[in-house]
């Protein structure tokens, strides 16, 4: 008999204090994700527990008392593409497309270091054409302003 693979939801809590703002940075990891030997709709729990954060800052906004209103709702999804193959997997695009209305999606070409700049080059432009094939919206990054500096531009342009 197989053993199930399940995904697992883990969060780990960080406070950062840098020149005077403190920020409380929680990272949930979902370690199992797409190991199965069957992946249809492993996507699942991951979606239910975005869903389940928003719901519960909705229901801490309405409430009377609201002071101390904790914010664990999910601002961003960093998804991992694994950088051997052909592109995407069709579960990089069933994930993608399920979840791209609810989070912000920024897609990483994992271990991009064991690939030579030009392999790097098309696999990136593998996926995007497949991102946009597919209608899947990611984070684009904001314009910078106008007064910044060169160097700042340059290193915006290179992150986008």
């Amino acid at each position: 008999e197989r053993i199930t693979q399940t995904v697992e939801i883990t969060k780990h809590v960080v406070d950062i204090e840098e020149k005077g703002v403190k920020l409380r940075l929680t990272i949930v990891d979902t370690p199992g994700f797409g190991d199965a030997v069957n992946n249809t709709e492993c996507w699942k729990p991951v979606a239910d527990y975005i869903d389940q954060q928003f719901e519960q800052y909705f229901r801490d906004e309405s409430g009377l008392n609201r002071k101390n209103i904790q914010d664990n709702r999910v601002h961003c999804c960093i998804y991992f593409i694994s950088p051997f193959g052909h592109g995407l997997r069709p579960l990089d695009v069933e994930f993608m497309r399920a979840l791209h209305q609810r989070v912000n999606i920024v897609p990483v070409l994992a271990k991009a270091d064991t690939l030579t700049p030009s392999e790097v080059g098309r696999m990136k432009n593998k996926i995007r054409e497949e991102i946009d094939h597919y209608g899947i919206r990611i984070y684009q990054f904001p314009e910078c302003d106008s007064d910044e500096d060169e160097e700042f531009k340059l290193q915006d342009q290179a992150l986008k």
